[in-house]
């Protein structure tokens, strides 16, 4: 948020069920989940939140936060090679409604070898990360093209969310409002 002029007063994370619906698209589920964690935040009068969620897809196939070390090892295994579509929607709340954008990047992972995984996965990187990688860390190597916005692959589109702040007049970069 800083990196494009905003500091965020407060952080609260949102509890919300983040399982994706039975034959859920990627993009819908992504979408869905930034809307209902806009939702469930309690905003004051003028106040704004800015609500957000990241999946990463291989065709309607959505890979999550993995449960677990297997799981990234599977996850990894899967992108292995091949390209994938990372998803990132957000949602800002004010006082008068929800404001929504999604962007939609592509990944090409290289061919990983079971030692490469492995040293991964001994990072830690993975850890709470969509689709068991982050592409700002060591999974970086692992990237030799990717199509779309880098910061919406890290997680936070920030031409979008600047867009939609600065709709809502909210100053940026030291401005008063």
């Amino acid at each position: 948020m800083a990196q494009i002029g905003f500091l965020p007063d407060t952080v609260r994370p949102s509890d919300i069920d983040e399982t994706p619906l039975t034959g859920e698209a990627p993009r819908d589920y992504c979408r869905r989940i930034a809307r209902e964690k806009a939702v469930a935040t309690n905003i004051a009068e003028g106040e704004v939140a800015l609500c957000g969620d990241t999946t990463v897809a291989v065709g309607r196939r959505i890979l999550g936060k993995p449960n677990g070390r297997d799981e990234a090892a599977r996850f990894l295994r899967l992108l292995s090679g091949r390209r994938h579509r990372v998803i990132t929607a957000i949602a800002v709340k004010h006082t008068e409604g929800i404001l929504e954008r999604d962007v939609q990047s592509h990944v090409r992972f290289k061919a990983l070898s079971a030692g490469e995984i492995d040293a991964y996965l001994e990072t830690g990187d993975w850890v709470g990360k969509a689709g068991g990688y982050a592409i700002q860390g060591p999974a970086s190597a692992f990237v030799p093209w990717m199509s779309g916005s880098y910061s919406a692959i890290v997680g936070l589109p920030l031409a979008e969310t600047y867009a939609l702040l600065t709709s809502l007049g909210i100053p940026c970069f030291g401005e008063t409002a």
